[in-house]
């Protein structure tokens, strides 16, 4: 899920470990059992090149940087029942190289990119400008 923002932080533990300023993206990633490390490269290049900042310009456009962050709780199934089930989202040691994976592979196209921290209990603050909030599949 990706987010057009004027600013976002992440704290762990009462300590900002990521934070940026606008006009920037703010992205949650989650993992799957099938995503793989093409996939991590397809999405990386997606929303260098998503088109959704103003004047429909991308990060790429603007040197615009992004704050990416693990979200396995959207693969949350809510189907049955009052509690979500975590069944499809993939475990966390193939959920973070792949994140990790997005991160690097956004580096290498130029971006600016920080980090929450995978597996902690995050505090995401943002401005959502717009708002403009996407689910992008890859």
């Amino acid at each position: 899920m990706v987010q057009r923002v004027s600013q976002a932080d992440v704290t762990v533990d009462g300590r900002v470990v990521g934070a940026i300023e606008g006009p920037g993206l703010m992205v949650l990633v989650g993992v799957t059992h099938d995503d793989t490390p093409a996939k991590a490269r397809k999405l990386a290049a997606k929303l260098w090149g998503l088109r959704i900042l103003e004047n429909e310009r991308s990060a790429s456009d603007l040197n615009a940087p992004l704050l990416v962050i693990s979200q396995f709780t959207l693969y949350g199934d809510t189907r049955k029942g009052r509690r979500p089930g975590w069944s499809d989202a993939a475990p966390g040691p193939v959920a973070e190289p792949l994140v990790a994976a997005v991160v690097t592979e956004l580096r290498a196209l130029g971006a600016k990119v920080e980090t929450g921290v995978f597996g902690a209990d995050m505090k995401v603050g943002l401005v959502n400008d717009g708002p403009i909030t996407l689910i992008v599949e890859v």
